[in-house]
């Protein structure tokens, strides 16, 4: 290639392969004449990506640490001043710090002014130029904005011209970075081969510099991951992108194993093999983790000297160690190295790695390590406090002929903290049962180990007969014995189902609400008091209502609704509306229906409960047909004692000629219970006027999930645990499983014939 003159010095420019001779030489003349005329301390072009949609940049050049604080993509109506410049096709200046949304995370902001020039070329939009400057030096002034889109305007013809040559407009897979000094001194030209993945050739720093964009991004994407999830987001977009590995893979070490916590790319087999494997062994990930060294195998070779071998189609991998901040005592032979993981890349061929490759690998790992060190901790932090959790809240709902009732519990999603919402249903002698729905404010361990506290209070008065009102004036008085800063809130309804009669008492707690047969939905009034843990001078009040039968209480927690809605308990009503009566008697159906339509479901920011309570009436038809099995944890006779549990009542009902499918179906679900969740087990069966409903309930959240049936060995055994449920879906007329707080239940109706 012959020499150009770039910004005055003449010199020898070989672009980076993955952005094409010419238009490398054109994009770092461009920014050299951008930093040099406008002053600026860094600049960057962006090219807009058809298949993403976004803008990506090909290109940035200034000094350290400015280069690497400019995104290095961003949504086509992301705040940056390059998105909203070529949006608005006219020059854009913040003058403020720019708002950093970039990526997976927010991002800290950056003391800088930033104006952006749109590159449109004969109504064809390339992308943007983008400048920046300190604030301390000033804003643009109009030359200077004029300037900047003499040159956006000189930069997108020239690009149009190339794109007419045959020449791809498009970005790299990671930005090429080089260094571009403003003063304008000659630079020395490093004239050394290099690796065509970084910088461009032939000028100075450029490949060192941007291998180390990636770095600084996945050290700034880390620091604030919450989630594996965010985690592998991060190295993927750092690592496994800029490196071009085809297969990214991080496991952590634990009880003389390796296990994987995330992957991405063509990673499933790369996850099977790693997932469990010895560290003993002699694979190249334990290799990694006992050396505390990268480990490539395959067809990697460690230096850019020496020819790579032949192309056959093999796959290749290197193995990073992961060091922590602490020792891992489930791991003595590792001694004082910490190191707490590994992280795998695969390639898809032959992958040389030269010695700045290498140490680049090296710090990435070391960000690595902390950051999954600190998740998996995080998380096994949040499943003590849920096991706690679970454990304060009741394991089976109690439930009569009368009343029927179901929960919903749905932990925060912003946070790996548990809270302190609860719910209880309380059955008392007289037909009396008490509905109860909390909350202690604030989330962790202590919420937690309160709420368990607060309920176990409740429970004893509302046992001892008082009346909701003085349920809640004495669990006030005991939280403030018990020196926490905390407060709670509490909703009390004593039902009487004789008459249904509906007692209400609050302590700083939404009301509860009452859908009629009508399906209009009310509000049962009380005094609202205030939350438990606040001085009171006197006694709280409650107030009595009468329910019809057939109507639907909700009891829920503020959670459940947006807390920016200007009537939160008219916004609770909408969402109960929304649930209404399509679920027909199914109150299971109804809950999922309130809880799917709840705001921001997949990013709330507090917890939710949502209790439901159908009350059948005092002279409840078919009230004989209904039963109740209840089944200790790992009962070897559990299933037939279910079975015979389901023929007796049968039999009783007139209803003999269902036995047979519903004992096979019993079987299976309680099965499934008894094997997978490891708790008791509630069995409950209602006969209606045309169907049967089982309910089978247990403390495993997760939902049982039919297997496909399989010949092979390693699908033999998923198959044999799940091909029951099949058999399930023949024999019902529909079945479903719901979680709730403490489990979840499964539940399955079948037609009685002739109806």
């Amino acid at each position: 290639m012959s020499s150009r003159t770039v910004a005055g010095h003449d010199r020898e420019i070989v672009p980076a392969r993955v952005l094409g001779g010419d238009l490398a030489a054109v994009l770092y003349r461009a920014l050299r004449e951008a930093v040099d005329r406008l002053e600026a301390i860094a600049a960057a072009v962006y090219f807009l990506d058809e298949d993403s949609g976004e803008l990506k940049a090909a290109m940035i050049g200034g000094c350290s640490p400015p280069v690497f604080t400019l995104p290095g993509r961003m949504a086509p109506d992301a705040p940056y001043a390059s998105a909203r410049a070529l949006a608005a096709g006219a020059v854009v200046v913040l003058t403020d710090p720019d708002p950093r949304t970039d990526d997976l995370l927010d991002l800290p902001n950056y003391p800088y002014a930033v104006a952006a020039a749109p590159l449109v070329a004969d109504g064809l939009r390339l992308g943007a130029l983008a400048v920046l400057r300190p604030e301390t030096q000033g804003g643009y002034d109009d030359t200077d904005r004029a300037r900047l889109a003499g040159l956006g305007d000189r930069l997108a013809q020239t690009l149009r011209a190339l794109a007419g040559h045959g020449t791809a407009i498009v970005p790299g897979h990671m930005p090429v970075l080089v260094p571009i000094d403003r003063v304008g001194r000659a630079e020395t030209v490093d004239e050394a081969a290099g690796d065509v993945l970084w910088g461009v050739r032939g000028v100075a720093g450029s490949a060192g510099m941007s291998m180390m964009y990636p770095l600084r991004r996945l050290s700034d994407m880390l620091n604030q991951a919450t989630t594996m999830e965010q985690v592998v987001g991060a190295a993927r977009f750092c690592v496994m992108v800029p490196f071009q590995a085809r297969a990214l893979v991080l496991a952590a070490a634990g009880r003389g194993r390796l296990w994987v916590v995330g992957h991405s790319g063509v990673s499933s087999d790369l996850a099977r093999t790693l997932h469990g494997s010895g560290l003993h062994t002699r694979e190249p990930a334990a290799e990694a983790v006992r050396r505390r060294a990268l480990v490539v195998s395959g067809r990697c070779t460690p230096l850019a000297a020496g020819p790579l071998p032949p192309d056959d189609g093999a796959p290749s991998a290197a193995y990073l160690p992961l060091v922590g901040n602490r020792h891992v005592i489930d791991l003595p032979y590792i001694g004082k190295d910490n190191v707490v993981g590994v992280c795998c890349l695969e390639f898809g061929g032959p992958r040389r790695f030269s010695p700045e490759e290498r140490a680049v690998l090296s710090m990435m790992a070391g960000s690595m390590g902390p950051a999954v060190e600190r998740v998996e901790l995080g998380r096994e932090r949040h499943a003590v406090a849920e096991s706690l959790q679970k454990r304060l809240l009741p394991p089976v709902l109690s439930e009569s002929p009368q009343l029927t009732t179901t929960a919903r519990y749905e932990p925060a999603t912003s946070t790996s903290e548990v809270g302190g919402d609860w719910y209880d249903v309380i059955e008392l002698p007289g037909r009396r049962v008490v509905l109860v729905v909390g909350d202690v404010e604030g989330h962790g361990i202590e919420s937690a180990a309160l709420m368990g506290q607060l309920r176990g209070a409740v429970v004893a008065y509302a046992t001892e007969g008082h009346r909701p009102a003085a349920i809640i004036d004495r669990t006030g008085a005991l939280l403030a014995r018990l020196g926490t800063d905390l407060l709670a809130t509490c909703c009390v309804v004593a039902l009487d189902t004789t008459d249904g009669v509906a007692e209400v008492a609050l302590a700083g707690h939404p009301p509860p609400l009452v859908m009629g047969p009508d399906a209009g939905v009310t509000v049962l009034e009380a005094p609202p008091n205030v939350p438990l843990g606040v001085p009171v001078p006197a006694c709280r009040r409650g107030r009595e209502h009468t329910v019809a039968p057939g109507s639907v209480l909700m009891l829920y927690s503020d959670g459940l609704v947006d807390a920016r809605a200007p009537d939160p308990t008219a916004a609770a009503a909408t969402l109960f509306r929304t649930g209404d009566r399509a679920a027909g008697d199914n109150l299971e159906e109804l809950a999922d229906r309130v809880v799917a339509g709840m705001p921001g479901f997949h990013h709330r920011r507090d917890d939710a409960v949502l209790l439901l309570a159908r009350f059948e009436g005092a002279d409840v038809r078919d009230v004989s047909r209904t039963g109740h099995l209840h089944l200790q944890e790992h009962d070897l006779l559990g299933v037939k004692a279910a079975r015979g549990f389901v023929e007796d009542s049968l039999r009783a009902w007139g209803l003999e000629e269902m036995s047979e499918d519903l004992q096979l179906v019993a079987s299976e679900v309680v099965t499934n219970a008894l094997i997978h969740a490891g708790s008791d087990v509630d069995v409950r069966l209602r006969a209606f006027g045309d169907n049967i409903r089982m309910e089978v309930r247990d403390s495993d959240s997760d939902p049982p999930v039919p297997s496909a049936f399989s010949l092979t060995e390693e699908g033999s055994s998923q198959a044999e645990s799940g091909r029951g449920l099949y058999l399930v879906d023949a024999l019902t007329s529909a079945w479903n499983s719901s979680p709730n707080g403490r489990g979840k239940t499964v539940w399955l109706e079948m037609a009685i014939p002739g109806n």
